[in-house]
């Protein structure tokens, strides 16, 4: 048998060499970051919600700045711009170059400034109140799921009790009291007693509902592997709330923020109608909308532009947090 040339043995009929076959490309897994992502990019109006929510809170960012340098005023009065009874001069309540949104009736001070500071206010207490109820919350919820027993059913109980509670008429009936008491130590002014009131209170009346989803979910995590193998090796109940537990639990604390936070904005609303909250001159979208409802008829632009902002808002962080729900559930389809 007559062998050719070694340097043309595996060579192609038309002397080319040979393709070697692809090797095939390794499948990259996505994290539970990647797949929320990707949820969030496909999902339009939640994209357009957090677009919108993030301009309020730019908003509440640079108005007291822009106050500062002068470019908002809500406090100064524009009499020239009403007439002899208090309406302002002109349609859409007076609207002009320098008053987009016209005047507020009777005072004549600017609306545009006043809303953008107002969204300061309502952000800052929806924000603090959060802050209070998520903490509590997360901590009574942690203990009650992780620990169990005894300290699980005490939790329990005093989770349903503070939820049997009339909130709103406590809230009215201890306002007084609870607002002599915070100056009492040492805060002078009316109006941040009165929001640190509104913050506290709504944020002790808020915890319950999250602390029962944190319980849940702390319950279906105390026996998984990664728990036991920090027990095998010595972890303190301390290590194993902060290091192991709290970082699994993030997903279902943004999503309950962002759906606290607006409710607590328009309880801020409500209250400051039934005369409890942070009162002029200082704007609030609840105490603006309280004043504008004596003009809805005769001026409906002072009326309906507080309440669409006010609504706006509220329905952004709503469709933001379902949207993050959305993206955030492992058990949603993962096309």
């Amino acid at each position: 048998m007559v062998t050719g040339d070694p340097a043309l043995e595996g060579m192609g009929p038309d002397g080319a060499e040979p393709k070697t076959p692809e090797e095939p490309k390794a499948i990259e897994g996505r994290s539970l970051r990647q797949i929320a992502v990707s949820r969030l990019k496909r999902d339009k109006a939640t994209l357009a919600a957090m677009t919108i929510a993030g301009l309020f809170v730019l908003i509440a960012i640079l108005a007291p700045i822009l106050v500062a340098v002068g470019v908002l005023d809500p406090t100064s009065t524009h009499r020239d711009l009403l007439s002899s009874d208090g309406s302002p001069i002109g349609s859409f309540s007076g609207a002009s170059s320098h008053h987009p949104l016209g005047v507020v009736p009777q005072s004549g001070t600017d609306l545009l400034s006043r809303l953008m500071y107002g969204v300061t206010f309502s952000v800052v207490v929806g924000l603090g109140a959060t802050f209070v109820a998520m903490l509590i919350g997360m901590t009574v919820g942690l203990i009650s799921g992780f620990a169990g027993g005894k300290a699980d059913f005490l939790l329990s109980r005093l989770v349903d009790l503070v939820l049997c509670w009339p909130q709103t008429l406590l809230l009215l009936a201890l306002s007084g009291t609870l607002i002599a008491r915070i100056q009492s130590l040492g805060v002078s002014n009316d109006n941040i007693a009165a929001g640190i009131y509104i913050i506290l209170v709504l944020g002790l009346f808020g915890w319950p509902t999250f602390a029962r989803i944190i319980r849940g979910q702390v319950m279906t995590l105390r026996n998984r592997e990664f728990i036991e193998a920090a027990r095998s090796l010595g972890a303190t109940n301390r290590r194993l709330y902060v290091t192991e537990l709290l970082p699994n639990l993030w997903a279902p604390f943004l999503v309950y923020a962002t759906l606290t936070f607006p409710a607590f904005v328009s309880a801020e609303a409500a209250l400051s109608f039934l005369g409890v909250g942070i009162h002029a001159p200082t704007p609030t979208l609840g105490n603006i909308i309280t004043d504008a409802i004596d003009f809805s008829q005769a001026d409906p632009m002072y009326f309906f532009v507080p309440v669409i902002t006010i609504s706006t808002l509220v329905l952004s962080f709503n469709l933001m947090g379902d949207g993050l729900r959305d993206a955030l559930d492992p058990k949603a389809d993962r096309h």
